[in-house]
């Protein structure tokens, strides 16, 4: 079981500490503190084994403190927390005690917590109380903890293909539609899709994922050696849908260009043709109807930079290394009315079949992964 190995890596932890730490170290007044500071580069682990020695031999009924310590916690800090809360629940089992399962479950549907804590006090939960996935499950379908989701629609499709078997299409299909609402993983979601397609609906997942499906796209500019993903072209520095620059190859403009890609993949080869050592900028417009805060969720296996309203929000200078759904999450703010959103996208001297691809997708939704599409622009007096 996970939540065992998970005990027995930072049993081992624990005792290499014990074998290593100087017998007369004090314990650290707060434990969760120490493991708290763990760096990405691993200053402060001694402490933090220090402090997980002395976490471990807490009470039960202080696991809710020390899950909520997961809220926020750096990588390294996390696998410490959740190390010890594994020990305490394993030492209290084993102790004949009992888990405060009503702190668990109220923590567990919390969702001010982080999803991982969350979790692990699911997890826990569902060990020592047997009725606790069937109880809770399905009203997660629209969890911000994603693994909660996925079970939920999981269920769904259960009852769906039961539904199927008895030949009851059309209720079979409203499960269907229900679980799409709350899918975020792409093996379920294609699943869903050629389900509700054999019962004859159509399914709009660019709509579904929110998937930016019309862009214009400027190049090529020049990328010899790999210069061109810090190199700044004039698409940085302004937008105007009329301008025409000097490109690697001669004078460029903006191109529209429209993906029907059901995954909102924008292949640039289509308007450029298959170049390389080249960089392309691609521009869209997003209405927002107020201010708000959204994501921006990137699949890219080519160097990239993406831009809103030309503030920089990220960028990787990497080459073919994949491509997936959600690869990359950007936080933005968008402003009231039109939205600039630019992505550049370099394309690399490497001639191999699988390196031809010069291609992005990007969606714009909130944190739990649920679409959020642009207004309608208004309408020019």
């Amino acid at each position: 079981m996970k939540v065992a190995r998970h005990a027995m890596i930072g049993f081992v932890w624990g005792c290499l500490w014990s074998f290593s730490a100087p017998t007369e170290a004090a314990e650290p007044s707060d434990p969760l503190a120490a493991i708290g500071r763990v760096t990405a580069d691993g200053s402060g682990n001694s402490a933090a084994a220090r402090s997980w020695a002395a976490l471990v031999k807490w009470d039960a009924s202080q696991l809710p403190r020390i899950l909520t310590a997961l809220d926020g916690a750096a990588p390294l800090a996390a696998n410490w927390l959740r190390s010890a809360v594994d020990a305490i629940a394993e030492r209290t089992l084993a102790d004949g005690q009992s888990l405060p399962v009503v702190a668990l479950e109220k923590f567990a549907l919390d969702t001010r917590h982080d999803p991982r804590g969350r979790r692990l006090a699911f997890e826990w939960l569902a060990r020592v109380d047997p009725t606790a996935r069937d109880r809770l499950i399905p009203g997660l379908l629209m969890d911000p903890g994603v693994e909660f989701r996925r079970d939920a629609v999981a269920r769904l499709l259960g009852e769906a293909a039961a539904l199927i078997e008895a030949g009851r299409t059309a209720p079979a299909a409203a499960v269907y539609r229900k679980a799409l609402g709350g899918a975020r993983d792409n093996d379920q979601i294609s699943l869903i899709v050629e389900k509700l397609q054999s019962v004859g609906e159509r399914v709009d997942l660019p709509r579904h994922f929110g998937f930016l499906m019309k862009w214009n796209v400027m190049g090529p500019f020049d990328n010899t050696g790999r210069k061109g993903f810090v190199r700044v072209y004039a698409p940085e520095r302004e937008l105007k849908h009329q301008a025409t620059y000097a490109g690697k190859d001669g004078e460029v403009r903006w191109l529209p260009y429209a993906t029907s890609d059901p995954y909102g993949m924008v292949d640039i080869n289509q308007p450029l043709g298959k170049l390389k050592q080249t960089v392309a900028y691609t521009w869209t417009e997003f209405y927002s109807e107020g201010p708000r805060q959204v994501e921006l969720r990137l699949g890219c296996k080519n160097a990239w930079k993406v831009w809103v309203n030309g503030d920089l929000l990220f960028g990787r200078n990497e080459y073919h290394r994949g491509i997936r759904l959600d690869q990359y999450r950007m936080q933005a703010t968008l402003k009231p009315g039109v939205n600039h959103i630019l992505v550049k996208v370099c394309q690399n001297e490497q001639t191999e079949s699988w390196t031809v691809e010069w291609q992005f997708q990007l969606r714009v939704c909130d944190a739990t992964g649920t679409a959020i599409l642009s207004a309608s622009p208004p309408e020019k007096p």
